[in-house]
């Protein structure tokens, strides 16, 4: 595997490898932040699986970062992770600094930024928007600077992150981007619990606790698939659903409920209703949720789950 941190870099080994523009040889590209665990593993292997190269990025990100968020703290395990990916025969690792990725620096203070930014206006304000405002001006950003570095035929997503997928392939199909994106389904454990970088912050008894996240989520989904010809459920019966599940845990403060979210897949605006028609389009249920760890009281973890039906 080869590891490079410049643009540059990327660039020679790509005119390198690709040589012969009429030959069918293709790139697949997984950006990551690091961390990586099973979840990153199958989108590694789906693309190696799918391409003839495949490059995988590293970058912590700070322009997804708030002010108030700890950049400095995020968890980096660059050995680790290049361990896995050299066992997943990945080709090209591309892990830049900060100042490749932003030459005029990139100050957490949206206002003091300076340079290029991208923005998918009418979907980066919703669900995780509203928490996190520059959330996905940042993520568009630095994905939209990596596809040109990578030039990637393919870029793979995991489902977990699903507004993420929606922001990216808006922004990709109004801005003609050459790149395809594949979304992938989300890795769970043998209990239904989403992978995710940041499980390993809560204890054993947590995360057992966390895994009703998806029971919730699960029973919303089978009582919307088993509805009757014609028949119709509301937004407040299937949340109903959802946080009647729930409610031992947020009773216990174990679980604080930042959202639940009923919307269509592709425009992400929320669902009044869900009817069993020909008509209905692809919808997501989706959660953000706090989790407070059992051992650990002053440890409050966020994960996000959903459910494309």
């Amino acid at each position: 595997m080869r590891v490079f941190h410049t643009v540059e870099e990327v660039v020679q080994w790509r005119t390198q490898e690709l040589k012969d523009t009429r030959s069918k040889e293709s790139i697949g590209f997984v950006p990551t932040m690091g961390c990586l665990h099973s979840g990153h593993a199958s989108l590694i292997s789906k693309s190696v699986s799918e391409n003839t190269y495949t490059v995988v990025s590293i970058f912590v990100n700070p322009s997804q970062f708030a002010p108030t968020e700890d950049l400095d703290n995020y968890p980096r395990t660059l050995p680790d992770d290049i361990k896995m990916l050299e066992s997943l025969n990945v080709d090209v690792l591309f892990a830049p600094n900060a100042h490749v990725m932003y030459p005029q620096g990139i100050p957490l203070n949206v206002e003091k930024q300076r340079g290029p930014f991208v923005s998918v206006l009418g979907l980066s304000e919703k669900l995780e928007g509203e928490t996190r405002p520059n959330f996905f001006r940042g993520v568009a950003t630095v994905v939209t600077k990596l596809f040109n570095i990578v030039m990637a035929d393919v870029a793979y997503f995991g489902q977990k992150d699903i507004q993420q997928f929606i922001v990216l392939q808006c922004m990709v199909d109004e801005l003609f981007v050459n790149t395809k994106l594949q979304m992938m389904r989300i890795v769970r454990n043998s209990s239904g619990l989403a992978l995710s970088s940041r499980n390993k912050y809560l204890c054993p008894k947590s995360l057992k606790i966390a895994e009703n996240l998806y029971r919730g989520l699960k029973a919303a989904e089978i009582a919307i698939k088993g509805l009757a010809s014609g028949a119709r459920l509301s937004r407040s019966e299937i949340i109903d659903i959802v946080t009647q599940i729930w409610a031992p845990y947020v009773d216990s403060h174990d679980f604080k409920i930042d959202y639940i979210s009923l919307a269509d897949f592709k425009t992400l605006d929320e669902l009044s209703l869900v009817e069993n028609t020909r008509e209905q389009q692809p919808l997501v249920i989706s959660c953000a949720v706090y989790v407070t760890d059992r051992e650990n009281p002053n440890t409050i973890v966020r994960l996000i789950d959903n459910i494309v039906i």
